[in-house]
């Protein structure tokens, strides 16, 4: 099947490392691997984080009209050229990025619309964000199916939609491999980033692993920096090792390194495999998860046979079972998050039973289910739409 895919919060082609922009990109990826043909299909981003109704009501008029211009040029195209969607996919809205261009695009070419991580916020039917509110809820109105990747999500969700037209997809990872072979291979890592960067082999090693940019991540550094100063760990001999990077950079250094107390040390920015390969060599995660949506680096952590522990935030329990493949704690409450971590420290017992846990869990997150997943919702999709479709005058004779 040829499907368009639409993003109207954050293009998956730009440059910033971002969750939302890696997820998008493996949607593709899955998508593709299913055997579907798919496309990006506009670069225009609906985003209005300021609240501001006059800038959401120029973005609707835009993105409905590209929506209209679009639908006209893939009409022009041959149906038989493998140019023409025969599905549409647009992910991630909500009243702060809904989506203006699926909906007129696929009722003009009679397509299904499926929709990939979205969220309801009454609370938002009125207020700043009220026009986005509307045009989010007429899409979600409009899709023939709907799959949140929380069961949070699905469950505010489930107040507007009928469960035939609503079917959850798990957060999963389409470079799982990278990960599972950096566990097998733990030991010779943690020598290798020991002798890197000045650590002592024989002290607990924390990883904490988020872009360094202003709003949740800070804060979530800060709750860190709290936790470290916590007198569950103000004097624990452990070394906490920091992957990422941006321009918060100094504002984060700040918050951990006056009670890192010389434990601290930053990796930078990882890729893929090096990122791996420092989970893979670390003791456990800790990561307070200030409103994440699930958390990318929770679940490749898991991958790498990495125990969590981090917030019970968003739809962080969907991708980590308390008490079986990580600890989580109340959301932001740093001496909570201390304790846990303690606990996992002087429970060594406890930690590769959830490292073996999380390992095993996050196996079945890979590509391939994804994949499944994927193209058994286009064929649901497809029977929403046809049963939802107004007959014509000669069908209803």
């Amino acid at each position: 099947m040829r499907v368009a895919l639409y993003c109207p919060l954050k293009h998956p082609d730009h440059p910033v490392p971002s969750g939302d922009r890696r997820m998008a990109r493996q949607i593709l990826a899955a998508l593709r691997k299913a055997g579907h043909q798919a496309e990006v299909a506009c670069r225009f981003g609906s985003r209005d984080g300021r609240g501001d109704p006059a800038r959401q009501v120029r973005i609707a008029r835009t993105g409905t009209a590209l929506g209209h211009a679009l639908a006209r040029r893939y009409a022009r195209r041959p149906a038989a050229a493998a140019a023409r969607p025969e599905a549409w996919i647009t992910y991630h809205l909500y009243h702060k990025a809904p989506d203006h261009l699926g909906p007129v695009v696929a009722a003009a070419l009679d397509i299904p619309y499926l929709v990939i991580e979205a969220s309801d916020a009454p609370k938002r039917a009125t207020g700043p964000w009220e026009t986005g509110f509307r045009a989010a809820r007429h899409a979600l109105a409009a899709a023939d199916l709907v799959m949140p990747m929380t069961r949070l999500d699905a469950v505010c969700l489930a107040r507007l939609l009928p469960p035939e037209r609503l079917r959850l997809l798990p957060p999963f990872l389409d470079d799982i491999g990278v990960f599972q072979a950096a566990r097998t291979g733990r030991d010779q890592a943690r020598a290798r980033l020991a002798a890197m960067a000045g650590l002592d082999p024989a002290r607990p090693w924390l990883l904490a692993v988020g872009m360094m940019r202003a709003g949740d991540k800070l804060d979530s550094y800060r709750v860190i920096g709290r936790m470290l100063a916590d007198p569950a760990l103000a004097t624990a001999p452990l070394h906490l090792l920091v992957a990422g990077d941006g321009p918060a950079r100094t504002d984060v250094m700040a918050a951990l390194e006056p009670a890192g107390g010389g434990r601290v040390h930053f990796l930078g920015a990882l890729a893929p495999a090096p990122l791996a390969a420092a989970m893979a060599a670390s003791d456990i995660l800790v990561w307070p998860a200030v409103r994440e949506a699930y958390g990318m680096a929770l679940l490749e952590a898991q991958a790498a046979g990495l125990p969590v522990v981090a917030g019970r935030t968003g739809g962080v329990p969907d991708v980590v079972e308390d008490g079986v493949t990580g600890l989580l704690a109340p959301p932001e409450d740093a001496a909570a998050l201390a304790a846990l971590t303690r606990r996992l420290i002087d429970d060594q017992g406890t930690r590769a039973r959830l490292a073996a846990a999380a390992a095993g869990r996050a196996s079945a997150r890979d590509l391939a289910a994804a994949a499944a997943a994927l193209d058994d919702a286009l064929l649901r999709a497809a029977c929403n739409h046809a049963a939802r479709r107004p007959r014509s005058t000669e069908e209803t004779r």
